[in-house]
């Protein structure tokens, strides 16, 4: 009975084997991007300003909508107020007009011609105190990357019909097996032994020839 036990275990093993044989319990690879983002975004820093500029893919040719954030580099506190100039390196010619929406948060409205990289020559004056930083890196004409698909997650024991198959198998052999050793271990039933007393009673009665 203990190897029927063992060859019905080997059974039910190898069809969970062959169940979960195509699955990838590997790590896919990383992005070298935020897959799934909705804008992309730039920054430069300097010993006053932090500077972060965040924009919905652009488009040669059409408006464009940028949102400039503005913090003071020590406390990371917002800085209202400032009088900000914008010029791009690569077309002096093109004009950008700046709003303050919130502190700290600042509208940047213009056009970019060609789908191309750009930058921002950005003048800060906030008070007393200016600086000019550089914001490069500002790709108009480039789609977001698409977020990666998730995984296939794992098939369950009985979610394959290859796995129920063979558990139908390994029952079917274990019942064929069962009645196989049930009918080597039935032996003839051996005679029934007369006790003595039973013999003489038998002798008695048997007349002699």
């Amino acid at each position: 009975m203990k190897q029927l036990l063992i060859l019905l275990l080997g059974l039910l093993l190898c069809g969970t084997a062959y169940a979960h044989g195509g699955e990838d319990h590997g790590d896919g690879p990383k992005a070298g991007t935020a897959a799934g983002a909705t804008s992309f975004s730039v920054a430069a820093l300097s010993e006053q300003f932090e500077v972060l500029l965040r924009y919905e893919p652009l488009e040669g040719g059409k408006p464009a909508d940028l949102r400039l954030f503005l913090s003071d580099y020590a406390t990371n506190a917002p800085i209202k107020g400032a009088k900000l100039t914008l010029t791009t390196p690569e077309d002096a010619n093109l004009k950008w007009a700046v709003t303050e929406q919130e502190p700290g948060v600042y509208l940047v409205e213009g056009q970019f011609p060609a789908n191309k990289a750009y930058s921002f020559a950005l003048n800060i004056v906030a008070g007393e105190t200016a600086d000019l930083l550089l914001l490069e890196g500002i790709k108009v004409g480039e789609k977001l990357p698409v977020a990666a698909t998730a995984p296939v997650a794992a098939t369950s024991l009985f979610s394959s019909w290859k796995t129920i198959l063979a558990l139908i198998g390994a029952f079917v052999l274990g019942i064929g097996l069962t009645a196989l050793l049930m009918r080597r271990r039935r032996q003839p039933s051996k005679p029934v032994l007369q006790t003595s007393e039973q013999a003489l009673t038998a002798s008695r009665r048997t007349p002699f020839p």
